[in-house]
C-alpha cells in the first residue's frame, strides 16, 4: 500500500521541500616532538539483534549495526580521517551506504566496493570534510531479506563551538510485524503485518529539559519507505541544517518538520516547560499523528533567567555560495523509467553506461519527473544539491541529498560536480512493497 505524504508544516512550502578523536622528550640532546594523533577507527558489525516494540512481549529479531567495543563512537570531529572497519555477521550480502558523506569515491557501494558477503570484512578511510548529521545504512541490498535492517546515526561535530546546551539524536524507524511477532523486510507485500515505530531503538524516548535550555535535536528519518512529519508541541522549532548541511535558519511552521526516508534535520529548541510539564513529540507517517517521544520539564532550576537570543547560522561547510545555472549541463531524469534505466540493486552492474557524465567543476541541473500516482524519493550520492525555484531563477536557502517528488510533479535540482568519481542515484516509491532502484553517474 502506497504511503501518503503528510502535510508539510515545517517548511516554507510543501512542494518546494517534498521534497565527528604533549611533547615527548626522546633524550636530553634531542628536541621534543608533538605526537601525531592516530586516526579514529570506527568498527561496525552487521549482526542479528533485536528491537523491543511490544511492551510485555519478547523482542523482535532484526539485523543491526553494532559498534565494536573499544573503537571510536559514532560522534567524531570535522577534519578527522575516519578508518572504517566493517564485518558482516549476517546470513546475506550487505552493502553499506553513507548518507551525506560527499566526495569519497572509495566508499561508494556497488561501484567501488563489492557487497560484503557473510563472514567477510572490509576497511577503507573516509575523510570527514563536513560537519553534520549523517547516516550509516546497510539496507541497499535488504529488500526481501529474512530480517529487516536498522540504521545508525553518524555525527560529525563542528570545528567551532555551537551555542547549545544539549545535543540529542532522535532516530525514527519503522517495522512491520506478523501476528507471530516476526518482522518482514520491505520490497514485498506487507500482507497482514502491523506497523510499529521506534525512536532510538525504543518505543518511546524522554528528554528532561530545564527552563530556557537550548537543545539541538538531530532528527533522522530511518523509515524504510515513508515520508514523516515530526512535530514538537508547544515549542518554537528553528531549522538549522538539512541533510547534514547548514541552512539559513528558518522556523518550522507549527513546530513540525517533514523528512523523506533517509533525510535529516538539525533543529534548535528553546525549552519552555516548567517542572513536571510535558510536551509530546508527534510523528505523522501519512496515516495519523502519534506521540513517539516527549520533552519533560526538569525539577532543577532554570538554566538561565531568560531564553537565549536568536541563533546564528551553523558554521559553514564551505559548499559553493553560487551555482552557474546559465552554463549548466541539463539532464532529464524520469524517476520511473524503464527497467533498462533504473534497476534493482541485485541487478545493478557498474559496466552499464552511466545516466550522464559531467565535467568536473560544472553545474548540473537535473529535472526529476515522477509520472506515477505514488510519491518517489530520490537520493543523490557524492554531492549535495540545491532545490531550484519553479522558474529556474534561483534556489532555496538550503542543501539536500534526498528529496521526495510528489505524483505527477517535476522538481529541478542543481549541484556543482566538484568530486570526480562514479556515484549512485537512488529512486524508491513510498510504498512498502516497492523495490529500491539505482542508476549511476560519473564526474571527471
Amino acid at each position: 500500500m502506497a504511503e501518503r505524504i503528510p502535510r508539510l508544516d515545517g517548511r516554507p512550502d510543501r512542494r518546494e521541500l517534498i521534497a565527528g578523536l604533549g611533547a615527548a622528550l626522546i633524550g636530553p640532546a634531542l628536541p621534543s616532538r608533538a605526537a601525531t594523533p592516530a586516526s579514529p577507527v570506527l568498527a561496525l558489525q552487521a549482526k542479528t539483534g533485536a528491537v523491543s516494540l511490544r511492551p510485555g512481549q519478547s523482542a523482535t529479531p532484526v539485523s543491526s549495526l553494532v559498534t565494536v567495543p573499544g573503537h571510536a563512537p559514532l560522534r567524531l570531529k570535522r577534519g578527522d580521517a575516519l578508518e572504517i572497519q566493517l564485518e558482516n555477521e549476517t546470513a546475506a550480502p550487505i552493502a553499506f551506504n553513507w548518507l551525506g558523506i560527499d566526495g569519497v569515491p572509495a566508499s561508494e557501494p556497488l561501484l567501488a566496493r563489492a557487497p560484503l558477503v557473510p563472514s567477510a570484512k572490509d576497511s577503507f578511510t573516509i575523510p570527514l570534510r563536513h560537519a553534520g548529521t549523517f547516516m550509516c545504512d546497510a539496507r541497499l541490498l535488504a529488500d526481501g531479506q529474512a530480517l529487516p535492517s536498522g540504521v545508525r546515526a553518524l555525527i560529525v561535530g563542528e570545528s567551532d563551538t555551537v551555542a547549545v546546551d544539549r545535543d540529542e539524536v532522535l532516530l525514527f524507524e519503522d517495522w512491520r510485524l506478523r501476528p507471530d511477532g516476526t518482522a518482514i523486510a520491505p520490497g514485498s507485500d506487507p500482507g497482514d503485518t502491523t506497523p510499529f515505530r521506534s525512536v532510538n531503538g525504543q518505543v518511546t524516548s524522554e528528554i528532561l529539559t530545564r527552563l530556557h535550555e537550548r537543545l539541538r535535536l538531530r532528527l533522522i528519518n530511518g523509515f524504510q519507505r515513508s515520508v514523516i512529519a515530526v512535530k514538537i508541541e508547544n515549542h518554537d522549532v528553528q531549522v538549522m541544517a538539512l541533510d547534514g548541511q547548514p541552512a539559513e535558519p528558518f522556523p518550522a511552521r507549527n513546530g513540525a518538520v517533514v523528512l523523506a526516508p533517509g533525510a535529516r534535520a538539525d533543529v534548535f529548541v528553546d525549552a519552555t516547560l516548567p517542572a513536571g510539564a510535558v510536551s509530546s513529540v508527534l510523528l505523522h507517517d501519512g496515516s495519523e499523528a502519534r506521540p513517539i517521544a516527549r520533552l519533560v520539564g526538569s525539577k532543577e532550576p532554570p538554566l538561565r533567567n531568560a531564553p537565549l537570543v536568536a541563533a546564528n547560522p551553523l558554521p559553514s561547510n564551505a559548499l559553493p555560495a553560487r551555482l552557474d545555472l546559465k552554463g549548466a549541463m541539463r539532464v532529464d531524469l524520469p524517476l520511473n523509467g524503464s527497467p533498462s534505466n533504473w534497476v534493482v540493486p541485485a541487478a545493478f552492474s557498474a559496466s552499464a553506461p552511466p545516466a550522464f557524465h559531467a565535467k568536473a567543476g560544472r553545474t548540473v541541473v537535473l529535472a526529476l519527473t515522477n509520472r506515477t500516482a505514488t510519491a518517489t524519493v530520490f537520493h543523490l550520492h557524492g554531492h549535495h544539491f540545491r532545490l531550484l525555484d519553479r522558474l529556474d531563477d534561483g534556489w532555496k536557502p538550503f542543501w539536500l541529498d534526498t528529496l521526495a517528488v510528489e505524483p505527477g510533479q517535476t522538481q529541478l535540482i542543481a549541484f556543482a560536480a566538484d568530486y570526480s568519481g562514479r556515484w549512485l542515484m537512488e529512486a524508491t516509491a513510498t510504498d512498502w512493497a516497492a523495490p529500491r532502484r539505482l542508476q549511476w553517474y560519473s564526474v571527471g
